[in-house]
């Protein structure tokens, strides 16, 4: 057996452990419970064929279900919870199985060669992501030299002059105003198409590396992943029901190694991870559930019957295909196009006589799944689901892709294109690529192939993954690219988009449950 594999399948074996672990601190969490186990079986097994062995692990009480007011109040300041953070809308939470971010963990360690660490572009107050006003806060404190500035893809071109600050400055400005990082991957060899022009403000990407400017992945709730990253290409086998219901989780914990290990080498340009280091990468990741803990307007989220936050959402019910639109669920069951029910607690119509402004807020956030859940719209003109169906148009709703129970994604690997690579959405500062097809002679234009760089297939140019949609307001802006600098931004996409007819207060009440997340 390679040195690799063996190093794989210890790192396997390790992960499995700690998730186990972290199984342990949610009681009734058949979600986390079944992942743990089916890891550490899966772990176990091939721990046998490298020759490696290893011990349990036994996991902490868990900690208490919210902060308390005064915590959340100054997040950062004397005595406040590490675990509570400020965003544009309230308060974020994560909660782990003891109750503390351990800092000491590889994920926060720069084991490349260029400074950079996990937590570089994977930020607690962000969602486990990152935020333009955080990057510009980081150039300003360094003067564009913190590690995540890096031309290898921080920078709009790896050839950019960053010399000077004011070079920097221009060098960096897509990190800097979209947050998103450069990613180059070239046209596969036995493509269906073939590229024919590009136009790139930046005169670096080609055939042989495209430069697709995407948004970093929240590294957090990954028991919910129905693929990794944005175009699944870290996905090595597809995630098939009914895992997590007890069932193989290996293509899940396979897919996170692979992911942490390619960042290693590539973002952080270090050499291959050691089995420890992915296991401790993995399992920090696995154990991180995060949410929208309070609002602004509306108070605690886990209050009066709602079940916001974090806690709740670490043992909230899922295996892959749960829900499903189109009939994949291994239970049976018919798709429910109530998939989020986190406010419906408030709902009832308590609040019809309080005009408080926290009575007001609630109202609107349950108003606002409602029309999420039920507010009907025409799906056309789709790759992924209309043509695949052979319908011109589908009657659905929000919840018809976003199905995954509280959790917002889709629970199948279904990645759709809905128009946001179109280049009728180009701005100037994104490069736009003229693909043909090798068959027909077709053109098509796009700012990003998405699924097509790692299929080959001319049908899955534009198509990308819908994310999980927990945590939104600490993580603008939206969209793969960037492209959405606001949540109202994206209700108002998806009312063109879908011609759904959304009056102002529609608008407002989509938002407000958004933020609520």
């Amino acid at each position: 057996m390679d040195t690799r594999r063996i190093r794989s399948s210890a790192a396997i074996l390790g992960v499995g452990i700690a998730l186990a672990g972290v199984a342990l601190a949610f009681p009734g969490s058949g979600l986390l419970r079944d992942l743990g186990t089916q890891l550490v079986a899966g772990g176990q097994r091939l721990a046998a064929l490298a020759g490696t062995h290893a011990a349990t692990t036994t996991a902490p009480a868990s900690q208490p279900l919210q902060a308390t007011a005064a915590q959340a109040a100054h997040p950062r300041g004397p005595g406040a919870d590490p675990m509570t953070t400020r965003d544009a809308g309230g308060w974020l939470r994560t909660f782990t199985r003891s109750g503390t971010i351990d800092t000491s963990n590889t994920f926060f360690q720069p084991i490349g060669s260029n400074g950079r660490s996990c937590n570089s572009c994977h930020r607690q107050d962000a969602a486990w992501s990152i935020t333009p006003a955080e990057i510009r806060a980081r150039f300003t404190r360094s003067g564009g030299t913190d590690p995540i500035f890096r031309r290898v893809d921080g920078s709009n071109s790896p050839l950019a002059d960053v010399s000077t600050l004011a070079a920097r400055r221009n060098a960096y400005s897509m990190l800097l105003t979209r947050g998103v990082i450069r990613v180059g991957i070239g046209i596969p060899v036995h493509a269906e198409f073939s590229l024919v022009d590009v136009d790139d403000p930046y005169h670096y990407a080609s055939a042989s590396q495209l430069s697709l400017f995407r948004r970093p992945l929240p590294s957090t709730n990954l028991a919910f992943l129905t693929g990794i990253m944005w175009d699944g290409r870290e996905t090595l086998t597809p995630f098939l029901p009914p895992m997590h219901a007890g069932q193989s989780s290996a293509a899940l914990l396979s897919a996170l190694v692979k992911q942490a290990s390619d960042a290693t080498t590539g973002h952080a340009q270090g050499l291959d991870p050691t089995p420890a280091q992915l296991a401790d990468i993995v399992a920090f990741e696995a154990g991180l559930t995060t949410a929208q803990i309070r609002d602004d307007q509306a108070d605690f989220l886990n209050t009066d019957d709602a079940i916001g936050g974090p806690r709740t959402l670490a043992v909230q019910r899922f295996h892959v295909g749960i829900n499903d639109t189109l009939g994949a669920d291994p239970t049976g069951s018919l798709f429910d196009p109530g998939a989020m029910g986190v406010f419906e607690g408030w709902n009832s119509g308590a609040w019809a006589h309080d005009n408080s402004r926290r009575a007001r807020a609630r109202a609107s956030i349950a108003r606002g799944e409602a029309l999420f859940n039920n507010r009907a719209l025409t799906i056309t003109g789709v790759a992924g689901l209309n043509d695949t169906l052979g319908k011109s148009s589908i009657p659905g709703t929000c919840s018809s892709c976003h199905d995954s129970p509280n959790v917002g994604n889709h629970s199948v690997g279904l990645p759709l294109d809905i128009g946001i690579a179109d280049a009728a959405r180009r701005t100037p500062d994104m490069p736009l690529y003229t693909l043909r097809n090798n068959s027909t002679g077709e053109l098509l234009r796009t700012t990003d192939p998405g699924l097509a760089l790692v299929t080959g297939r001319w049908k899955d140019i534009g198509k990308f993954k819908g994310p999980i949609l927990r945590g939104l307001a600490a993580r603008p802006p939206y969209f793969h690219n960037g492209s959405a600098m606001t949540l109202e931004d994206v209700v108002d996409f998806y009312d063109t988009r879908f011609a759904m007819h959304l009056g102002v207060q529609d608008k407002r009440d989509l938002v407000a449950f958004l933020h609520a997340l």
